[in-house]
């Protein structure tokens, strides 16, 4: 492992000292592929063992959705989790309160929520320092992270805390590239580009595949894509998840710094003691979550409005609505009258494959 950390620590000087411009973009390129391959080394070390990189800290999974605390040591995790959740997580003005992965449960817009306040993390975690791969390992479960910063020394903690999870695959508040990339037995590589490039190339692009050992591929760039776009799609293991940052503490600062904090994209500030802000910061949970709500309806009754089944705005087909309830449903589905705003007219005879995007009574 301490090789592969000095190779890393190589790479990323050689990174450093070497200047951006269009005669230096495939260099860099490759040193970015070799330093990523460097990073999935020393994230998934060869050999056995038991448990995963996870083990001890992960919990059982429950509710519609999962949200991980995120953060630097004594910032406020657990006292959050606490006045949230109405649990207990152990709170002490001492660093390492937290050992181990707490979990709760909040209940908002009939959504079922499951929070988990995660141990605090030191800089350098994805480099196995720590037990930081096993705080972000759980990380990568969630549907939503929330990184809780000290709004006393938010920028410093925030791009600390934003390297190691983007070292562990994480890319926060970001969509996967539009690339489309198909390995194949002969042929070399052919690149097809939609629209203009002002970064990625022909040569670049070979030089990053090269590295893989990937000399036969069709490459298809269906946006203005980066090195790091391209090298993403390569390694196939990232993960997307949208991300809040809380900034906790505003009890310490003035209104005039509070005024320019709520300007910050994708940041809430609260105070968890106080509990201020907490009905921002729920609804913009439930923003971030994007959950749909079916509604059923009993033949020749009103729609159950009482009791919605919960689903994620990416699996809302009447098949994942029939396994929601039970898989042996499906079995015995034939078809569904749906009604809402989408629909042509109400209601609709439509088949398991359909979707929604809206508020909907449904009826098998």
């Amino acid at each position: 492992m301490n090789s592969t950390l000095a190779k890393i620590a190589e790479i990323k000087a050689k990174m450093v000292r070497t200047q951006r411009n269009k005669a230096t973009a495939h260099h860099l390129g490759l040193l970015k592929a070799h330093l990523a391959k460097l990073l999935r080394e020393l994230i998934t070390p060869k050999g056995g063992g038991g448990g995963g990189p996870g083990e001890c800290f992960d919990v059982a999974k429950t509710g519609d959705a999962r949200i991980g605390f995120v953060g630097f040591l004594s910032v406020g995790k657990s006292i959050l989790l606490n006045n949230l959740a109405g649990v207990y997580s152990e709170v002490a003005a001492y660093e390492f309160t937290t050992l181990t992965t707490v979990p709760g449960v909040i209940r908002y817009k009939s959504d079922k929520i499951q929070l988990l306040d995660l141990p605090g993390i030191i800089e350098d975690a994805k480099d196995r320092k720590g037990r930081g791969c096993q705080v972000i390992a759980v990380a990568l479960t969630c549907n939503l992270i929330l990184i809780v910063l000290d709004v006393l020394k938010p920028l410093g903690h925030k791009k600390i805390i934003e390297n190691e999870l983007e070292g562990f695959g994480i890319r926060l508040n970001s969509k996967s590239p539009n690339i489309g990339f198909k390995k194949k037995d002969k042929g070399g590589i052919n690149l097809t580009a939609t629209c203009p490039q002002s970064e990625l190339d022909a040569e670049t692009m070979k030089n990053i595949l090269a590295e893989y050992k990937i000399h036969n591929a069709d490459v298809t760039l269906r946006s203005d894509a980066t090195a790091d776009d391209l090298i993403d799609v390569v390694e196939g293991n990232r993960v997307y998840i949208p991300c809040i940052y809380v900034l906790n503490k505003i009890d310490q600062i003035a209104i005039e710094e509070l005024d320019i904090i709520y300007k910050v994209p994708h940041c809430v500030p609260i105070s968890a003691h106080h509990r201020w802000n907490f009905d921002d910061l729920l609804e913009k949970i439930w923003d971030c979550v994007k959950l749909v709500r079916i509604y059923t309806k009993p033949k020749g009754q009103l729609p159950d409005y009482t009791s919605p089944v919960i689903l994620p705005d990416s699996r809302t087909t009447v098949e994942d609505f029939c396994m929601k309830i039970h898989k042996n449903l499906i079995k015995e589905f034939k078809y569904a009258l749906v009604w809402g705003l989408s629909v042509k007219h109400n209601p609709q005879k439509v088949g398991k494959i359909t979707c929604w995007r809206t508020r909907m009574s449904f009826r098998l």
